[in-house]
Formats: structure tokens, C-alpha cells, sequence
């Protein structure tokens, strides 16, 4: 609901945009106090300066990809029934706590959200061995640790290493980039499916314990992994069926292998033309990196 939330406060800052620029009189007053008025100008610079970028991109993506795709009323309703089953009685005050002033202004940003996801994910295949390995291995949870560095050739030379007898847990000290878990010798504790970067948890979840991966790439560098334990799951009662999760688990699969610049080359080849000098160069549709979690 977050996530949504900010969509919600670009898109509805795009639309406050589009209002004051409409206006020919920039001039005109939209607020006056005792010491002094704010006007329609004013109005619309803060809000280029504060949210432009953010508010042009939302309206940028929804009208480019919606002339290839399209969210149905009974997909954006589905996600909506989810929210209202997750939240029960609280879904009206978590609505007003996250933004949004009505269940209508939550179906308009699900749509935007939806009809990235389906372009993203148009041309990705998932076999149906995968949705079912996927759907087993929520059951378990995995103990790893790992070595992040950024290049392969570091990669390989740790690799060399350990495979000439150094420990483990002190190389992860000396090399690795993920100072959040280097300090305790690489380990990552305990986790379960979809807490963890594809290409990682995928790599986890094929090995045994005790075994060490050779280098694994993923958005963040190249990581060594040791799986230290698998275990069942305690508690899987919040597991439904395979039946009644088949679609959900095959949607997640499908974005988890989605390339991240699927989306950035369909915004590409559109030929945008920003005609608003302050916003050039603050619109990128690359997919920016975020902090490393294996």
C-alpha cells in the first residue's frame, strides 16, 4: 500500500500540474491570506519543482503502454478484493491513512501498477516444473551465507581460495561489499521464498547443505554462496493450496525473471520529447539500483 500510495501522490500531482498549467491566466489566485495570496504560478512551479519529475513519468508510462496493453475492470477489482480480504474492517482507514480518498483513486493507481507489470512481464515464460518447484519451496527455509564482490575476476579468485582451503567466513570479511552481513563471516541467517533477490534465492534453493556455489550474478555483483541448513517450515497453515495459488505463484515467477529494461525500451523507442526545460533531465526510465540484499 505504501508503494501505491506514492504513485497515488505523483499521479494526482500530475493532474494538479495539468490544472494550473490549463489556466492562460498564471496570474490567478488560488489561496489569499492577510499577508499575502498564492497564485496559480506559484502553484504549479512548486509543484513542478517538488513532484514534476515523478508526476510526468506516471502519466508518461500509462499513456505509452496502454496503447499496447490493457488492465480489464475484473483484474483491477480481483487486486482490490485482496487488499479488502488482507485488511478486513481496516481496509477504509488504511485507504485514508495511505492517501487515497476513495476506493476509486485505489483502482486507478492498481491499473498503472498492473499495466507495468504486464508489460514488463509480456514475453516471459515460466514451465509449469517451476510453478510447482516455486510453490515446495515455500514450504522450507534455507541458512546461507554468502561473498558479494563487484567483478567476476573477484569472484574467481575468491572462489580459487576457498577452494584451496581458506575459511569461509574470514574471506567474507576481507572481500565482501555487503557490509551488512561480512562482519558476521557472510551469514544471512534464515528465509523463505521471495525474500531474496532471484538470482540468489533461486541458486539457495538447488543446493544442499554445506555445498558452495560457484559465482552467481545478480543486480548487485556476484555472489558466492554456502548453504549452511534447510529445514521445513514450522507453520505452513498460511500456505494455501497449489490450486489456489497456481496463477498468483506464476505471476511472481514471471516478475522475478522479468529484465528490468524491458520497460525502459518500450519508454525509449516512444521518442518522448519533454517540453518542459526543468524536468530534461531529471526523467530517466532506467532501472536505478538499490541498496545490496542478497
Amino acid at each position: 500500500m505504501k508503494r501505491l500510495s506514492l504513485l497515488f501522490t505523483a499521479i494526482m500531482a500530475a493532474l494538479v500540474l495539468s490544472a494550473c498549467s490549463s489556466s492562460a491566466d498564471s496570474s490567478e489566485v488560488v489561496a489569499s491570506t492577510s499577508e499575502g495570496d498564492v497564485t496559480k504560478e506559484e502553484l504549479y512551479n512548486k509543484l513542478v519543482d517538488q513532484y514534476g519529475d515523478a508526476a510526468l513519468k506516471e502519466l508518461l508510462y500509462d499513456e505509452v503502454l496502454s496503447e499496447q496493453y490493457s488492465i480489464s475492470d475484473e483484474e483491477v477489482q480481483k487486486e482490490i478484493n485482496k487488499l479488502k480480504e488482507s485488511y478486513g474492517d481496516q481496509f477504509e482507514s488504511v485507504l485514508q491513512q495511505n492517501g487515497f480518498s476513495s476506493e476509486e483513486d485505489l483502482k486507478n493507481i492498481i491499473r498503472s501498477s498492473m499495466l507495468k507489470e504486464k508489460a514488463a512481464t509480456a514475453d516471459v515464460e515460466v514451465t509449469d516444473e517451476e510453478v510447482k518447484e516455486y510453490y515446495e519451496n515455500m514450504k522450507q527455509e534455507v541458512k546461507a551465507s554468502h561473498i558479494l564482490v563487484e567483478d567476476k575476476e573477484t569472484a574467481d579468485e575468491v572462489k580459487q581460495k576457498l577452494e584451496d582451503g581458506d575459511d569461509f567466513a574470514t574471506l567474507a570479511k576481507e572481500y565482501s561489499t555487503d557490509s551488512s552481513s561480512a562482519e558476521n563471516g557472510g551469514d544471512v541467517g534464515y528465509f523463505s521464498v521471495g525474500e531474496m533477490v532471484p538470482a540468489f534465492e533461486q541458486k539457495a534453493y538447488e543446493m544442499e547443505a554445506g555445498q558452495v556455489s560457484d559465482p552467481v550474478q545478480s543486480d548487485y555483483g556476484y555472489h558466492i554462496i554456502k548453504v549452511e541448513d534447510k529445514r521445513e517450515k514450522e507453520d505452513t497453515s498460511s500456505i494455501g493450496s497449489f490450486e489456489e495459488m497456481e496463477d498468483q505463484l506464476r505471476q511472481q515467477l514471471k516478475t522475478s525473471k522479468a529484465d528490468p529494461n524491458t520497460l525502459a525500451d518500450i519508454m525509449k523507442d516512444a521518442n518522448i520529447d519533454i517540453k518542459i526545460d526543468d524536468l530534461k533531465d531529471k526523467i530517466s526510465f532506467e532501472e536505478a539500483t538499490s541498496t545490496p540484499q542478497p
